[in-house]
């Protein structure tokens, strides 16, 4: 290991000594670490097979995924460190992936040579050890050793300090990276991407359809999230005591998401009052009031790195009132309508498309439109969106919004398949001072999402524990304030 890996910006305070007496006391002293050789992580197996998968897709091509480094949030502080998701999905390695790790996929005869390439652990003789903040031990706690990670995730594993040399000795072959994880790593890869960031492209189709180790770890987020919802309920109460009651609504879903998990997969949504018709409300410092509906949209990450991202509108009374209950069955309706038509076959489009025909009828029936419900869903109409402007449907794994890279034509307008993961959020928003809706209307949001997975011959709501219709919600409430 290098002692030249660059340290954050403490030279002017730091009071770390550094005469000899010191060096050589604290470089001595220590009782030896057992060495142990933990067995295979359960990601190990399927991220081989993924790198399979993408090996076979450019063959005689360089392919090289960075984890990327730490990002400064202030001065030398850094946000926490999240490894980029095309890293993980190719590794297997998710919360606790070091900084600056690549992946390097390296073109043999019958396919690719996958060496791993991360900061080994400093040794106690090493300045590194003690006097580094970014990266020491006695800062941040130690780094896995080479062969413990080589065991985890079954791969072939070198120092980080060995990557510049193999990227160099492998010559100008053709190569492909990541890009914009990692721009040092990104200069070292010569003539990479001539045709653009084809691999993160692919690696995103790729990751449309989610083998069976991804669907439980988002199911076990799912069940995490609904936890969090459990504590939200519980602390209600509370919530409506303080001036700014959404924050203690945040706080009790962010304790579950450590507790059960990483962390939460996006910035909590707390929204409530009218609040709750800003689409992504995540100031979340207004006041909870009895009467007012509570749109909360959270969901825990687990370790592995996949998220769920699930959303009720919760009455915070513990009871609709008749007006609102009228605007949330109509957004479950939308809801509903939308997972009836899932099924491997269809073009991702037509859920959004399901959801939008029953928000159009409805809100014609109400009288908000000046058009035919039928007429509104023409494609140079679409008044109704007025009250729903975002789609009803993105796709979910290791970003809250997934596969993000993928073509139009994978995506939005791609068939769907069995091993898909994806929400469906229809929702009905009206604004504190929209003058197009009745008075008693305005300062009303609901959304009601759910994680499911399409199966052979339909699809499962993954979610669909968490209570969903209007009375349900009602008894779910009751029964956990009543713990």
């Amino acid at each position: 290991m290098s002692e030249s890996t660059t340290m954050q910006g403490t030279t002017n305070r730091s009071t770390t000594p550094t005469g000899s007496a010191f060096t050589e006391q604290v470089q001595t002293g220590w009782a030896e670490r057992e060495a142990t050789t933990p067995a295979p992580r359960a990601s190990a197996a399927p991220a081989a097979e993924r790198r399979a998968r993408i090996s076979a897709m450019h063959p005689g091509v360089r392919l090289v995924i960075p984890a990327g480094g730490l990002k400064v949030r202030s001065n030398d502080t850094d946000y926490p460190f999240r490894p980029h998701p095309d890293f993980t999905y190719l590794t297997g390695w998710g919360s606790d992936a070091e900084p600056d790790s690549v992946l390097v996929l390296e073109p043999t005869g019958d396919g690719h040579e996958a060496t791993l390439y991360f900061r080994g652990p400093a040794g106690r003789g090493t300045t590194e050890f003690y006097a580094n903040p970014a990266i020491g031990e006695f800062w941040v706690g130690p780094r896995p050793s080479l062969d413990h990670v080589a065991a985890e995730l079954g791969l072939r594993v070198a120092d980080l300090d060995g990557l510049a040399g193999a990227l160099e000795a492998g010559g100008e072959a053709d190569a492909l990276v990541v890009a914009g994880a990692d721009a040092a790593v990104e200069a070292m890869v010569a003539g990479a991407n001539p045709d653009g960031d084809v691999l993160a492209r692919d690696l995103s189709e790729l990751r449309l359809v989610k083998d069976a180790y991804e669907i439980a770890e988002v199911q076990a987020a799912v069940d995490a999230t609904a936890r969090g919802f459990d504590d939200v309920i519980a602390d209600l109460a509370e919530a409506t005591r303080h001036e700014r009651g959404e924050r203690v609504v945040e706080g009790a879903f962010h304790r579950r998401a450590r507790l059960d998990g990483n962390a939460v997969g996006y910035d909590t949504i707390a929204a409530s009052g009218h609040h709750a018709c800003y689409l992504h409300w995540t100031r979340n410092d207004g006041r909870v009031r009895e009467g007012d509906l509570i749109l909360l949209d959270a969901g825990v990450e687990v370790d592995s790195l996949y998220t769920a991202d699930i959303t009720r509108t919760l009455p915070i009374s513990g009871e609709f009132t008749e007006l609102q209950r009228k605007v949330y069955d109509a957004v479950l309706e939308a809801a509903d309508a939308a997972f009836a038509i899932v099924r491997p076959g269809i073009v991702f489009k037509e859920v959004h498309a399901a959801a939008m025909e029953v928000i159009a009828r409805r809100t014609a029936e109400w009288g908000l439109l000046p058009i035919p419900a039928e007429q509104s869903l023409e494609p140079d109409q679409q008044l109704h969106r007025r009250w729903m402007v975002h789609g009803t449907s993105h796709h979910l794994g290791l970003d809250v919004h997934d596969c993000a890279a993928a073509r139009r034509d994978f995506y939005h307008d791609g068939v769907v398949r069995e091993g898909m993961v994806f929400t469906i959020e229809p929702g009905l928003y009206f604004q504190a001072d929209d003058l197009t809706v009745p008075e008693e209307l305005r300062g009303i949001g609901v959304r009601i999402e759910d994680d499911i997975v399409v199966t052979a011959d339909g699809a499962r709501n993954l979610s669909g524990a968490i209570p969903r219709t209007a009375d349900e919600v009602e008894a779910w409430m009751r029964r956990v304030r009543e713990r």
